[in-house]
């Protein structure tokens, strides 16, 4: 993605109570209720939340695990912060429809036998742009969404409701970021607030507390609520549907993405193990100093183990032939379902952590369940220098 010249780049984040999100959670919330008691559950479940309503569907083979559903999404929606009326959607009101079955036998059969769940493509990235290796409007739009999330739940800015949208525009040189251009949020308010403290707060104790002040300056653009009014939100402004953040769920569109979701998808889907382990690979090599920028690409066929086909893209940046790094990859990495599977843990319930405010440009010390963002690899790639 690096280039020279002077360029724009933009990315976005949404809160948690945006109505994507809302669906991605209670996806991952299923997931985590089968695989907390079965490790080895077979999990594919898709979320849709609109007025006054919740369905939750997909397929999954797991040992008998009954649980209520319907208290467990309330719970979920109530913690999001969906808890009145008045918001048009709450967790006291709200109907929760089911419809559950097992997963096909036919892919149960590639499966079974450590194949991959499914066919495609995955994408992996790392950059040095950051100190945890995410592009930096990305790193900046999710701190944003956090930070209204944080402000509300806390009663610091009391008018907030939980849906929400940020977007961060930087300004680069050269493949360097220079200055942020401008800043979008969308907040969700009550209907008691004018427009004007709306703006003003949100500047002030969310925008100029979370972007560092070298990026911001007097021509700094801010966008606060560009339609004028933010108080119908949530499910009863838009329906939402688990999947539909993918590109806030990655990398802010710096990288590509090979179109798969990962909420409610158990670690067989290698939409979601495999482009867990490529980001892993692609930030140790990175770290390791041979590359500014790495992307990487791997692709499965169902049923089979093995990948068929990797490459790996530092866009002009190594210090070593990219096809050196492919075969230090082959070498050293078990690229099977199951061995993504066991080498990252993912066998476990961590999984509604990593719906909202992005699956990467986590700490690893200060949430360990994000494996695949450790640096435990990195002497690995730098024996290649």
């Amino acid at each position: 993605m690096r280039r020279k010249g002077v360029y724009l780049f933009t990315s976005e984040s949404v809160t948690e109570g945006h109505p994507d999100k809302i669906a991605d959670q209670i996806s991952d919330m299923v997931l985590d209720e089968f695989i907390a008691v079965d490790p080895n559950a077979r999990v594919a479940c898709e979320t849709v939340v609109t007025t006054g309503l919740v369905f939750v569907t997909g397929e999954i083979t797991a040992n008998v695990h009954k649980f209520d559903l319907d208290e467990k999404v309330r719970e979920k929606i109530k913690e999001i912060g969906y808890n009145d009326s008045s918001m048009g959607f709450d967790y006291k009101s709200v109907g929760v429809i089911s419809s559950l079955k097992k997963q096909s036998p036919d892919i149960a059969m590639g499966v079974d036998t450590g194949g991959a769940g499914d066919q495609g493509m995955m994408f992996g990235y790392a950059t040095d742009e950051t100190p945890n290796f995410m592009p930096l409007t990305i790193d900046l739009a999710h701190k944003l969404t956090r930070e209204l999330a944080r402000a509300r739940k806390s009663g610091e800015i009391s008018f907030l409701r939980p849906d929400g949208k940020s977007q961060v525009t930087v300004e680069y040189e050269d493949g360097v970021p220079i200055r942020v251009k401008n800043v979008v949020i969308a907040a969700q308010h009550s209907d008691d607030v004018s427009q004007e403290e709306v703006r003003e707060t949100i500047i002030e104790k969310v925008v100029k507390k979370v972007i560092p002040h070298n990026y911001l300056d007097e021509d700094t653009e801010y966008f606060i609520n560009a339609t004028g009014k933010f108080v119908i939100g949530g499910p009863s402004g838009d329906s939402g549907l688990t999947g539909r953040k993918i590109i806030a769920d990655t990398y802010g569109g710096w990288a590509r993405h090979g179109g798969g979701a990962f909420s409610g998808k158990d670690p067989t889907k290698v939409d979601r193990s495999a482009a867990y382990m490529m980001r892993y690979i692609a930030k140790n090599i990175v770290a390791s100093g041979i590359a500014k920028e790495c992307e990487i690409q791997v692709a499965y066929v169902i049923g089979v183990p093995e990948p068929v086909s990797l490459v790996v893209n530092t866009f002009g940046t190594s210090k070593v032939k990219e096809e050196e790094i492919e075969k230090t990859i082959w070498k050293n990495f078990d690229l099977t379902p199951k061995g993504i599977i066991s080498y990252l843990d993912l066998r476990r319930p961590i999984y509604q952590k990593t719906s909202v405010y992005g699956h990467f440009g986590r700490d690893p010390e200060k949430e360990p369940e994000f494996t695949w963002e450790r640096l435990d690899k990195v002497d690995i790639f730098k024996a290649l220098l």
